[in-house]
């Protein structure tokens, strides 16, 4: 296949569960979600159902199916952290023990979409120049992607934020984007966690933007866009 014939390709997904918790940075001792799922959890969601070193995730629309309802849950943390192989002392969790509260989402329902893009060979860190090969043909990644969310299939299982808060999922048809079961609510969501950019190891980057639910649509900028603010 020629890559010039290669077109990048949307995605939607529904996704749900029990408990999300999307947790905001600003809180450092109690966590607190975000009112709806970020774009770096919705691209976690893609990624454990497929993901290939040849492609990356790009979110492009979030859909709020469900309700947004919250719910506190206070529950018993160790503060501490195990010593490595030259420090093995044990930890005595009541001694160590701390109670902390954590206000999370219940009971969340969303439609996401993403674009699959191809990275080519020549463009991927830690790889060689070379060009790509005859068996590198970008469109097989689409039909393994396709295949496996039809069958509900994935690499690593899903979650909604932590990994306490399993997903579901299904994968969605072109008809269902937007659809009226949406939450007819509109809401400034104020500066959310876009993603966190680790093309510089040695200066990783957080990176938000400004967050707007009209009628249950979020429409995610690209992360070169002058929204994404790192």
């Amino acid at each position: 296949m020629d890559i010039q014939e290669y077109e990048d390709k949307e995605y939607g997904i529904e996704v749900w569960g029990d408990y999300a918790c999307f947790t905001r940075p600003e809180f450092k001792v109690e966590r607190m979600s975000y009112d709806v799922i970020t774009p770096s959890a919705a691209r976690n969601i893609f990624q454990a159902i497929f993901w290939k070193p040849a492609i990356e995730w790009e979110i492009t629309r979030i859909e709020v199916v469900n309700p947004i309802k919250w719910i506190s849950i206070r529950r018993n943390e160790v503060g501490a952290v195990g010593g490595g192989k030259t420090d093995a002392k044990p930890i005595i969790a009541t001694e160590k023990r701390q109670q902390k509260n954590t206000i999370m989402l219940r009971d969340v329902k969303y439609r996401i979409y993403a674009r699959m893009r191809f990275i080519p060979v020549r463009d991927r860190k830690g790889t060689s120049k070379r060009e790509t090969g005859a068996d590198e043909n970008p469109k097989k990644y689409q039909e393994m992607f396709e295949r496996r969310a039809s069958k509900g299939q994935f690499f690593t299982a899903p979650y909604l934020g932590t990994r306490e808060c399993s997903a579901f999922y299904r994968l969605l048809n072109q008809e269902e984007k937007g659809g009226a079961d949406l939450i007819n609510e509109t809401k400034d969501l104020g500066f959310m966690l876009y993603d966190i950019d680790f093309s510089d190891p040695k200066n990783i980057t957080p990176m938000f933007y400004r967050a707007k639910m009209e009628r249950g649509i979020i429409e995610v900028p690209d992360k070169d866009s002058e929204e994404v603010m790192r």
